[in-house]
């Protein structure tokens, strides 16, 4: 079922099957650390920079109401802090607060090492043909930033 004939999964398939294996590592590794999924992406959102509420919730995807829940709940945890927004007084901005910032290093490296264990079985040059065949789907359908590149790390991203 949902292969052909040769054994190989089409992309369809191959594409939905992988969403729901680096949804489960992703699920999996935010239990651990005392996180929603959601509340994961949002951590990992926040590590490159403070986003206004209307960008962070067409970054994640989500309602005005479900964002605001998700906010609400991740600064009443310290996670995060609403801040004013420079450009905009009836604004706000939402940054991480130390505590966030910790937490969020600590999910990302785990969830990164989760993650880059999947592909085992592929050769160095395959994992390469995999990461740009992706990498240009995702272009291709301009998916926005939400988790940056491993070697890229928490570190590099505070400099902006």
């Amino acid at each position: 079922m949902g292969k052909h004939d040769d054994g190989q999964i089409g992309v369809v398939a191959a594409l939905v099957r992988s969403t729901f294996l680096v949804n489960a590592v992703y699920a999996e590794s935010a239990q651990e650390y005392g996180l929603t999924p959601q509340q994961g992406q949002l951590l990992c959102v926040l590590m490159a920079r403070p986003y206004g509420m209307g960008e962070l919730g067409a970054v994640l995807g989500l309602a005005k109401s479900s964002l605001t829940g998700l906010v609400d709940r991740s600064e009443r945890n310290g996670l995060l802090r609403r801040e004013p927004d420079p450009q905009d007084a009836r604004a706000v901005r939402v940054a991480l607060t130390p505590r966030g910032d910790g937490l969020a290093e600590d999910f990302y490296a785990e969830t990164c090492r989760r993650i880059d264990k999947l592909p085992v079985g592929l050769s160095a040059a395959e994992r390469a043909t995999l990461a740009g065949l992706l990498g240009r789907v995702l272009l291709d359908n301009e998916v926005p930033v939400v988790f940056l590149e491993p070697d890229e790390g928490a570190s590099t991203a505070r400099k902006n």
